[in-house]
């Protein structure tokens, strides 16, 4: 019996319900047995792509004009479709990012506001919907929440380990089947792992919705072993706001727990060299178990000299000063973070490659993100969380072959929030009323410039305390950011335009007193639009549930 995709289904109820019986029936079963055929491939809906990484800064894509690498592979999606220049989350943190996009809402609605939050699996989500329309459902890689999938996908294959992180050298995953263990490099197992789904788990006639999502380039950043001297004898540019002094802005910035200066051994690959009478701590004992002898002789290989000259410096007393540290951790940082952002655009181009060779690229919607931007050295820092604009910025390029014009630049003000709507539509399924988010189509369909879209986008940072960050909240136009750091009752005010790097805090300058007062007024009217409920606001400020 010849399975039928829902349009299928729908075209023949409709036909049917229309065809009068006085026609007979003769032309109702030469007009059904038509429909029964294969559908052409410009009328079925399409396949969706979904690739996404876990801290992958903007500033490290060259479709987002990065200073310091390429990425041509990101770049061929980016150059055969749009990139969405003013692309941000509603919340910089990895499990409410990730909440956002299933279910199309604000934290406090999905129940995920910081990381550790319980996931309720059965709240609406994109993917169960798209599976109920007929899509075949995957996700396969860094899943991140608590619990595991249920329901919310068809398939589902997850890393495990490290507090739902996972390991990057021969990492475990858990699915339906149980827990297992996979040799290899994570980035490169997950891209296999993707491709044997595609290969083995779908029909021609069945669209698929897949959800490729790396664990990397998320801290300790290792490296694969084939990219470990990449960018050795390289000096990576340092950021234009490497020395940031915060003076404009409120203690907060400046007290935050995310100094490159203090980034500590493990996390950056200082390891005692081989044969070193140095003793190894238990996180770097474990990872060197994960490596074949021959991978540890090649870590060893790669990084022995430089690791020893750290331990010179550091006994001799030259990463003393402030600056000086800074200006060697941000070298040993970024040369690790760019080698993993490698192998993430290797696996993107396997990826692409896989749908050019089974004549999938031309009904496949790819879309490349991460679950926030970060911060690679501006402000002084390696982390997210703040509404700054490293971290509250994401990636996101999209290509869909004959829909998309290629190289578009939008610059319209976009939310993680948005996802789910824009894929819902893109397979033709209604998209619910309680979702908050809106579709890109009409920003991808037309001239941008002619759609009417929001003026503003809300952020709202839940997990008080947590390196030193404060709870915030904010409101952001083209043009100008407020940020509200609640706990306090303190505001930082900036206008994008003249001072794109946020120095200089301008809230209580006489010249902004009217932008000031009506940017108040715009976060008073974005909360009451998206629900934030009053409590939060108040002391002893749990989470909202």
């Amino acid at each position: 019996m010849t399975t039928e995709n829902s349009d299928v289904r729908m075209e023949r109820r409709q036909f049917l319900k229309a065809c009068s019986v006085t026609m007979g029936c003769l032309l109702a079963t030469h007009s059904l047995k038509a429909m029964s055929n294969p559908v052409p491939t410009s009328l079925r809906r399409p396949n969706i792509l979904f690739i996404f990484s876990d801290d992958h800064s903007h500033n490290s894509i060259s479709a987002y004009e990065s200073k310091i690498n390429k990425t041509p592979n990101i770049d061929q999606i980016a150059n055969e479709g749009a990139v969405f220049t003013n692309s941000f989350c509603t919340n910089s943190i990895c499990q409410p990012s990730r909440a956002t996009i299933l279910t199309g809402k604000h934290s406090h609605l999905n129940g995920v506001t910081y990381n550790g939050s319980r996931w309720n699996s059965q709240q609406l989500v994109f993917p169960r919907l798209m599976q109920k329309e007929g899509y075949k459902t995957a996700l396969i890689g860094k899943w991140h929440m608590k619990p595991d999938p249920s329901t919310e996908f068809g398939y589902w294959k997850v890393l495990s380990g490290s507090g739902g992180q996972g390991r990057y050298y021969n990492p475990q995953f858990n699915s339906a089947k149980g827990l297992e263990t996979i040799t290899g490099y994570s980035t490169d197992v997950i891209t296999d792992q993707a491709i044997d789904w595609l290969d083995n788990n779908r029909t021609e006639q069945e669209p698929f919705m897949l959800m490729v999502q790396f664990k990397s380039p998320h801290v300790p950043r290792r490296p694969a072993v084939r990219h470990l001297e990449l960018f050795k004898d390289v000096e990576i540019p340092e950021p234009e706001t490497l020395f940031d002094d915060y003076k404009t802005r409120h203690p907060y910035a400046e007290k935050a727990w995310m100094q490159i200066s203090g980034l500590n051994e493990e996390v950056t690959n200082i390891f005692p060299p081989k044969n070193s009478d140095i003793p190894l701590n238990n996180k770097q004992k474990e990872f060197l178990s994960r490596l074949s002898k021959e991978d540890r002789e090649k870590f060893h290989q790669a990084y022995d000299s430089e690791n020893q000259k750290y331990y010179e410096m550091k006994k001799n007393g030259a990463l003393d000063d402030k600056k000086v540290r800074t200006k060697y951790f941000y070298q040993r940082f970024i040369k690790d973070y760019l080698r993993c952002v490698t192998a993430i655009d290797e696996n993107v181009g396997r990826l692409l490659d896989y749908l050019d060779q089974n004549n999938l690229s031309d009904n496949t919607v790819v879309v490349y993100s991460s679950d926030q931007s970060y911060y690679i050295g501006e402000h002084g820092w390696a982390e997210k969380r703040w509404m700054y604009e490293e971290s509250l910025s994401m990636p996101f390029v999209i290509r869909w072959p004959k829909k998309i014009q290629s190289g578009q630049r939008i610059h319209k003000l976009i939310q993680n929030m948005d996802y789910a709507p824009t894929f819902l539509e893109m397979a033709n399924i209604k998209v619910p009323q309680e979702i908050q988010g809106s579709s890109l189509l009409p920003l991808l369909s037309g001239d941008p410039k002619n759609v009417k879209w929001r003026k503003a986008i809300y952020y709202h940072y839940y997990h008080h305390g947590a390196h030193n960050v404060p709870r915030h909240d904010g409101v952001r136009t083209q043009r100008f950011k407020l940020i509200h750091f609640y706990t306090d009752n303190v505001y930082e005010l900036y206008n994008l335009k003249e001072d794109p790097y946020e120095l200089n805090n301008i809230y209580e300058a006489p010249d902004s007193q009217k932008t000031k007062q009506r940017m108040l007024e715009l976060l008073n009217q974005l909360r009451e639009e998206y629900k934030v409920p009053e409590s939060v606001f108040k002391p002893p400020y749990v989470f909202p549930r």
